[in-house]
């Protein structure tokens, strides 16, 4: 009880943080008076009732920062444009989904410049007041436990902060600054590095490059720079599965839903489960990523819902045509505009501890900020005498995205749900399934995109550069920014101008089955195609994913009862739960006995002996599964990380046959051959034994290095992620691999009698700090596949307590 009791360091920080019971001035943002009960169930989640918004924000936000602390407070600093000024000028800044790294200074001045008052200010306008509340509660209930911290109390606890200057308590502005990088990580926050030094004139020498360079997309192609988020990273970094089911797909005629996203396991975008309710106005459990004081992936007794990242573009490139006698005027329509001229101010703090300041001067269009995105050292959207370029960004704009969580956590019907997302359309780069006791099973892509159809593009595209991203990132558009003609387009049930309507994207509803994997729309559910679409949502005809091969599959399998799991056939809850954490890869089943009777027969040496583990694989990334690893560093060197395609294989890629093409892996050929040379030279380089169990040698990057982790990666299609790839991190070493991201919250639900019934898992636990007792301890149920359910109601939360405390303001 220690751990989480509020009495054993009330008495010594009584006059400052507010214990017990106090008067409505004296209390939290407003004045307002907090009072809330948190109850802690096994594992740490915390359940938190209260009578009002603002007490059940306060304890949310006391809760969270008994857990996660300093890793908030860093990303808070960092978003106010404040890095440089506590972490010193030499430091850097890493956005792990989208694999940004950005000094400290360039991430200050693009905060700064992005993430102003009047940036977020719609967005907080339009949140909801009850939220509002929430918000400020949440500020309060984190402020009080940093006051308590710095009073002395919670020993031991949050060492990597506590003592350090850049703990201070926050303002309800930092958390509306952290949903707006939130909204942006997808589009703008992608360019940091290059909107921060965009200026005009970088090089005259690299100008005369750029126009001369024969072939730009070779360009891009060796070095796409930031563009590498979205031909290498988009559904990898934040990938997700994710399955609704209707009562056609189930044995006993329930729904059931599975939510499986695979995010980061560090840093502010993993996730935090945590359960909410006042009486008669809200009762929602689910995840949230850190600092949104809301359930983003959740379920109540009328519903549950996931998300899995879209391949919707949110913003679009637009080329200036400057005026040659002054680079900061561009023509727009029949006249000339000027290229504001923003000076953005930051402290550094210097190696010897002393404070300067500095300006650099950023810049923006009327569509948004100026960039110069260079490939190769090649400017290929530059800033010359004649052209430069701009962006602008539909989730920099979006003021509706805590408003359609709060008004979904709030909703009481599955039908609400669906009409909430269609007319709020404040849901910023994800897909969302959901389904709910006697409702179908429902899938949306309805998120925030700027209106470009097709159309558009073949009018308004700027020749050649729209051609040559085009090759590079289909879809995402390079438009002429001197005509007004070109703006984005408005749709006449959209909420906001420039972005599409509800009518203009995709949906579908069954009652069997709806999933997705990362992949666009168009096989949502492979009976009921889904087409006619604008590019820049998504593609459609295409290749899909080995995972979502995999996924369509698996459903396919347990529908018709050929997976040998059960004779009937149809969905359970168990039998969700086995298809979800199967651990199965795609690619075994493709070409394993390709590989077995092709190139290992002749095998020797090395490669005979990974030959040899190879035959005892089960074509899982199970704890137990000898030679999983053997398979990986295989197709990591025959697919170059890709997760789909390729010309290696017998039978190509068929649009009337997508979920099984392409398969039979060609052994034949030279690539093939070559690249199971270099895996087995892989494995046999990091000192592995070839016949290692992967439980053996797989290990949190950051957690506890003693739990084994299951799961593949998406270029060997794996369903079950546990991905090692990092920035400066090896494949394989002689440690073995260590996961960075994957699996992080994972619910499976279904209803009984119309109530909730939801298992599931946080994969790298409710902590991030090494002295709570839940910063590993989730992560060795996951490891394990014990499954745990996850309390609702009064009496199962009752059941399950580990501790209990009220805390008031």
């Amino acid at each position: 009880m220690r751990g989480w009791g509020l009495l054993a360091v009330c008495a010594a920080v009584l006059a400052m943080s507010g214990c017990g019971r106090s008067s409505p001035s004296a209390g939290g943002p407003g004045g307002s008076r907090y009072d809330v009960t948190v109850t802690r169930t096994t594992l740490g989640i915390p359940h938190i009732e209260a009578a009002d918004y603002g007490s059940a924000g306060y304890g949310y936000g006391y809760a969270f920062a008994e857990d996660n602390l300093c890793v908030l407070q860093e990303d808070l600093i960092t978003i106010r444009g404040e890095r440089a000024r506590w972490f010193g000028r030499d430091g850097s800044y890493h956005i792990v989904p989208n694999g940004v790294i950005a000094t400290n200074v360039n991430s200050d001045y693009f905060w700064k410049f992005m993430a102003t008052d009047a940036a977020i200010a719609p967005m907080k306008q339009r949140t909801p007041a009850q939220f509002r509340d929430v918000v400020d509660g949440f500020v309060a209930g984190y402020n009080r436990y940093i006051r308590e911290l710095k009073a002395g109390g919670h020993a031991g606890r949050h060492a990597s902060c506590r003592n350090a200057d850049w703990l201070f308590e926050i303002e309800s502005d930092d958390l509306y600054r952290r949903f707006y990088r939130l909204a942006v990580i997808a589009s703008s926050s992608v360019f940091i590095n290059e909107i921060a030094n965009a200026a005009p004139l970088l090089s005259t020498a690299k100008a005369q490059a750029a126009s001369d360079a024969p072939d730009l997309v070779s360009a891009l192609r060796a070095d796409p720079g930031a563009l590498s988020y979205f031909t290498e990273m988009r559904g990898k970094r934040f990938g997700s599965n994710m399955y609704a089911m209707g009562r056609d797909a189930t044995q006993d005629g329930s729904n059931l839903l599975w939510g499986n996203p695979h995010f980061p396991w560090t840093g502010t975008e993993r996730l935090y489960l945590a359960h909410m309710t006042i009486p008669g106005e809200l009762d929602i459990m689910g995840a949230s990523l850190y600092g949104v004081p809301a359930a983003l992936i959740g379920f109540n007794d009328h519903f549950a819902w996931s998300h899995t990242v879209s391949t919707a573009y949110r913003f679009t490139f637009y080329e200036l045509t400057l005026n040659p006698a002054n680079p900061f005027q561009y023509v727009y329509g029949s006249g000339l505009r000027d290229i504001e001229q923003v000076p953005v101010t930051i402290q550094v703090k210097e190696a010897d501890g002393s404070m300067s300041t500095e300006t650099r001067t950023l810049y923006r269009s009327h569509y948004g900020p100026m960039l110069v995105l260079e490939a190769s050292g090649v400017p290929v959207l530059g800033w010359t005498p004649l052209k430069a370029y701009t962006l602008r960004d539909a989730n920099a704009e979006n003021d509706r995205l805590i408003e359609q969580f709060a008004r979904w956590n709030q909703a009481q019907s599955l039908d609400a749900f669906i009409d909430l997302h269609g007319q709020i359309l404040g849901i910023p780069w994800v897909n969302t399934v959901a389904t709910g006791p006697g409702g179908k099973a429902y899938y949306g892509d309805l998120s925030v995109v700027p209106n470009v159809p097709d159309a558009k593009v073949q009018t308004c595209g700027a020749i050649p550069i729209n051609n040559v991203i085009g090759q590079l990132v289909p879809g995402l558009p390079v438009l002429d920014g001197s005509r007004s003609a070109c703006e984005w387009d408005t749709d006449a049930d959209a909420p906001a101008p420039g972005i599409f309507g509800r009518s203009h994207l995709p949906t579908l509803q069954r009652d069997d089955w709806v999933a997705n994997n990362n992949d666009s729309y168009w096989l949502t559910n492979p009976a009921q195609p889904i087409t006619g679409y604008a590019r820049i949502i998504g593609d459609e005809g295409t290749v899909r994913s080995y995972r979502t091969q995999l996924s369509i599959t698996q459903v396919q399998r347990r529908l018709d009862a050929s997976d040998g799991r059960s004779a009937t056939p149809g969905f359970t809850l168990p039998l969700l739960q086995q298809v979800g954490l199967s651990a199965a890869v795609k690619t075994a089943e493709y070409g394993l006995n390709n590989v077995l009777t092709e190139i290992c027969p002749s095998a020797s040496g090395d490669e005979a002996l990974a030959c040899a583990a190879l035959a005892q694989w089960d074509g899982t990334a199970n704890l137990n599964s000898v030679g999983a690893h053997v398979w990986r560093e295989f197709f990591r060197a025959l697919t170059g990380g890709a997760d789909r395609g390729g010309n290696f294989w017998r039978v190509p890629f068929s649009a009337s046959d997508p979920v099984n093409t392409p398969r039979d892996l060609n052994t034949s050929s030279n690539a093939v051959q070559q690249a199971f040379s270099d895996g087995v030279a892989a494995v046999k380089a990091s000192g592995i034994a070839f016949d290692a169990p992967l439980g053996s040698i797989q290990h949190p990057c950051c957690i506890a290095n003693d739990i084994p982790i299951f799961g593949g990666e998406f270029f060997e299609g794996a369903f079950t992620i546990a991905s090692t790839e990092e920035a400066g991190a090896e494949a394989l070493s002689a440690s073995g691999y260590k996961v960075f991201y994957g699996n992080s919250y994972i619910q499976s639900v279904t209803w009984e009698d119309g109530k909730v019934h939801a298992e599931g898992f946080v994969t790298y636990s409710q902590s991030t700090d090494p002295a709570n007792p839940h910063f590993s301890d989730y992560t060795r149920e996951y490891s394990a596949k014990r499954w745990h359910r996850l309390p609702f109601t009064a009496a199962q939360i009752d059941a399950d307590r580990i501790a209990r405390y009220r805390l008031t303001e």
